[in-house]
């Protein structure tokens, strides 16, 4: 039986459910890959594919799926999609498959991929499927897009590699190190708590104003 909307699963991985700012699920390569803003869109968008694609497939054949072999079958499916998208970038941007190295062969092991098959894909239909696909999908590009964008603007003073500042500026070096992943995801994170908590607290207000009125 239905219970939401296909709104509701096309924007619930996007922002509410979002895979690496709500859940904190992919952060392998989200703390890895996301030195350049060309690097987060290559492997958000690789990780949208396989996770579509994966997503289609398995909710197509999901009655035909011993549930014994069923993480086997869904992993056999999700390693089909990321050898393709593996190829594809090889073929089309071979210097950004070599920075990504080994992150792209380990889409496979992605637990936000495989959760969305075991938890939604495999019990609902291809439609639903596709759509809590794109939102997460989408969701997780956002997140990366965010991420690549903040430490290549600090770490190296451009964005897709064109120069913001000029050559006066002085980079962030640690932005572009494995660390800025883990300083940058927090920063994020705490601005969008903030966010969150001031929303909740005018949510509040405009439902019972007399602790407002008590203060005055």
């Amino acid at each position: 039986m239905r219970t939401t909307t296909p709104r509701q699963d096309l924007m619930r991985g996007v922002w509410r459910e979002n895979p690496v700012l709500v859940q904190a699920l992919g952060l392998c390569p989200a703390l890895a890959v996301t030195n350049t803003v060309a690097n987060s869109l290559a492997m958000g968008l690789a990780t949208f594919f396989v996770l579509l694609g994966s997503s289609v497939l398995i909710s197509s054949f999901r009655r035909w799926v011993p549930g014994e072999v069923r993480i086997s079958t869904y992993i056999l499916v999700i390693a089909t999609f990321v050898s393709v998208a593996d190829m594809t970038l090889a073929a089309v941007v071979p210097d950004i498959h070599k920075a990504l190295g080994a992150f792209i062969a380990l889409i496979v092991v992605n637990c936000m991929i495989l959760g969305r098959q075991e938890a939604f894909a495999s019990k609902n239909t291809v439609a639903r499927a596709a759509l809590d696909a794109i939102g997460t999908g989408t969701g997780f590009l956002i997140a990366l897009t965010m991420m690549g964008a903040f430490r290549e603007i600090l770490g190296a003073g451009t964005f897709l590699g064109v120069s913001l500042f000029g050559p006066g500026f002085e980079p962030w070096v640690i932005m572009i190190l494995p660390p800025g992943g883990f300083l940058t995801l927090g920063v994020i994170l705490l601005l969008l708590a903030a966010v969150e908590q001031r929303r909740v607290r005018r949510r509040a207000m405009k439902q019972d104003p007399t602790p407002l009125r008590r203060a005055a």
